[in-house]
């Protein structure tokens, strides 16, 4: 019996992983449609959704299942019952991925506004911090569940720049609203994202020590 439920722990490890990856890739496939205004890079990561969506029935299946038959305790049952968690936070986290697709393909039908630094900048942060946080799962990693949360302040500082930034190109020439709005929405989407991972490096710090640290309660 016992035999059975490490392999099938390692079986949930590794289809975390799968799904980490997944939604990985779907970040920085929405972002390089965005900056090279392809139609069709957006229209892929809109129809790998439905993938994405399928592994996180399956996981959270496997997780129910693993509750049901082998009734963990302690630090086991924190395992499970984060990966719940943070199957659907990775969920949503591809989701954020979707809705960035789907701004692009309103994008690039308009002209082009301006060249995308800070964006990027931002895609890769969020994106690192997804890894990073999946990473601190699977290697018991405390240290780097807790510096993904500290990162989460500079991806907000670069979505509050692009925000200033393209307000400025709308308060100059009216004409530019849409299209500053469209990327406006963005950021917000890659914000939601690094949101997400944080919420996951802080599951994995409670699967680790068993204490909250969730809306900094651990200092209070």
């Amino acid at each position: 019996m016992e035999r059975h439920f490490d392999e099938e722990l390692t079986e949930l490890n590794k289809q975390l992983l799968r799904m980490g990856s997944f939604v990985e890739e779907a970040i920085q496939v929405s972002i390089k449609a965005l900056v090279e205004r392809k139609d069709d890079l957006a229209g892929e990561v809109i129809k790998r959704d439905e993938t994405i969506n399928m592994l996180e029935i399956e996981i959270d299946e496997l997780c129910l299942r693993l509750l049901a038959l082998y009734q963990p305790k302690a630090i086991d049952l924190r395992f499970i019952t984060s990966a719940m968690k943070i199957n659907n936070d990775l969920e949503r986290i591809a989701d954020q991925a979707v809705n960035i697709a789907e701004r692009t393909q309103e994008i690039i039908k308009q002209p082009f506004l301006k060249p995308l630094i800070d964006i990027p900048r931002m895609a890769v942060l969020a994106q690192n911090m997804v890894k990073d946080s999946i990473d601190a799962l699977v290697n018991k990693n405390e240290a780097l569940a807790r510096d993904v949360c500290k990162r989460d302040d500079e991806v907000d500082n670069l979505n509050e720049q692009v925000f200033r930034e393209l307000l400025t190109y709308m308060m100059q020439d009216p004409k530019t609203i849409t299209r500053a709005v469209e990327l406006i929405l963005v950021g917000r989407h890659l914000e939601r994202i690094a949101d997400h991972a944080t919420n996951i490096a802080e599951d994995v710090i409670y699967f680790l020590k068993g204490k909250t640290i969730k809306h900094h309660i651990e200092n209070q």
